[in-house]
Formats: structure tokens, sequence, C-alpha cells
């Protein structure tokens, strides 16, 4: 039986490979290579107009990477729309690691001291895979994707993966691609220099809206 490790994650990410558990008490990971693909666009991303003045507006503290164990704890929650997780200890274990070795990284939405949203992904070279977000107040989760993108585009991200297209997705761009297609540009990313964390974040939001703001 092969022994799974941070290292082991690491090769599949480049190989397009990324894993998941049936359930939160599943001991067992299971590996998925989707024939066809879901991902952000960086350069097409949408932000609708609502959305644009909420983040315009502030309500939340941004952050990245002060509470990564949180972050994916809170998306490991269930919640009235997603009473499943495919959150397990193995995967909280080897995500966390990655964090470790700066790998993994978390955007984080904070209202009065308090975690209220987020999301968490894998970097890898010019490409970035989205696992999981959360939301306990509205438009959190989507405020922190809207601070993401901006970050990654800042940064010389050329890859949001977001593995499935989801109606939540949907309204900022997702689409779906073959795998082939897929595989082309990750082993493009892969190959793109990149600092997530040496970014002006007001100056790349400013960037994302553009003059119209």
């Amino acid at each position: 039986m092969i022994e799974l490790s941070a290292s082991l994650l690491l090769r599949a990410y480049a190989a397009g490979i990324f894993p998941m558990a049936e359930n939160a008490d599943s001991e067992e990971l299971y590996w998925f290579d989707p024939e066809r693909r879901g991902v952000l666009p960086l350069e097409g991303f949408h932000v609708p107009r609502k959305l644009r003045k909420t983040v315009r507006r502030g309500p939340f503290a941004l952050r990245f990477d002060t509470a990564f164990r949180a972050v994916i704890e809170a998306c490991a929650e269930p919640t009235p729309d997603r009473p499943k997780t495919w959150i397990n200890g193995d995967i909280l274990r080897l995500y966390t690691e990655l964090h470790e070795r700066g790998c993994a990284h978390s955007v984080e939405c904070w209202s009065g001291g308090q975690l209220v949203g987020g999301l968490y992904g894998v970097a890898l070279g010019g490409a970035f895979f989205g696992e999981s977000m959360f939301s306990r107040v509205t438009d959190a989760s989507k405020v922190a994707l809207v601070h993401l993108v901006a970050r990654l585009r800042a940064a010389g991200y050329t890859l949001l993966d977001a593995q499935f297209v989801t109606e939540h997705l949907s309204q900022f761009g997702a689409m779906e691609i073959p795998r082939a297609e897929y595989r082309r540009r990750l082993a493009a990313a892969l190959a793109v220099p990149t600092d997530f964390g040496g970014v002006d974040q007001e100056a790349a939001i400013t960037a994302l809206f553009g003059p119209e703001g």
C-alpha cells in the first residue's frame, strides 16, 4: 500500500489528479482525474456588480495564511446545503502539511475578530488548485474568491483549477474544458515562477476591477 504523504499529493496535482474522501469518517481517499475539468479564467473572471460594490465597501478584514487549519476545519463542517463533506482526517493532515511547506494557502474573511468565511487551495508553479470554501456570513466566501483571483493575477499565476463547475462558480465565469486541454494548460502553468505572498492586495483589487471600479 502506498503511504499517503504531502510529497505524493504534490506529484498527483502536477499530474492533474486530486483526492477526495467519500465522507468525513472515511478512512480511504479516492483519486479523481475528470474527463472534463472545471477552471476559472483569471483574465476573464467576472465579478457581479453587487459583489463588486461589496468588495469595495470592505465589510471584512482580509487575511492570507493566518488561520489555515481553522479554514479547512470550517470547510469540513456540514451545512444545510452541504450535509456531507469529503474532508476527512487524512485531508486535514496532508493539506496542513502542505501549508507548512508553503504549498497551500488560505484566504480568510474576518469580522469582529471572528473567522466568518474563506477558502483554501494548493499552489504549484503558476497553478492554483482551489479546494473548498465556506461562509458563515453572507458573501464572505465570494469576497474571499475575488481577493484570491486578484492576488493570483498580480502574482503571475496562469491557471485556477476549480475541479468541478457548480452553479455558485458559474456566476464568475467558470467553465469546463476537456482533460487534454486541462493537462496542456497545467503543464504550461507549472513552469511559471510566482510569488503568492509578494502582492500589494489593494493594488491587485484595483487592477482586477479596472478603471470603472
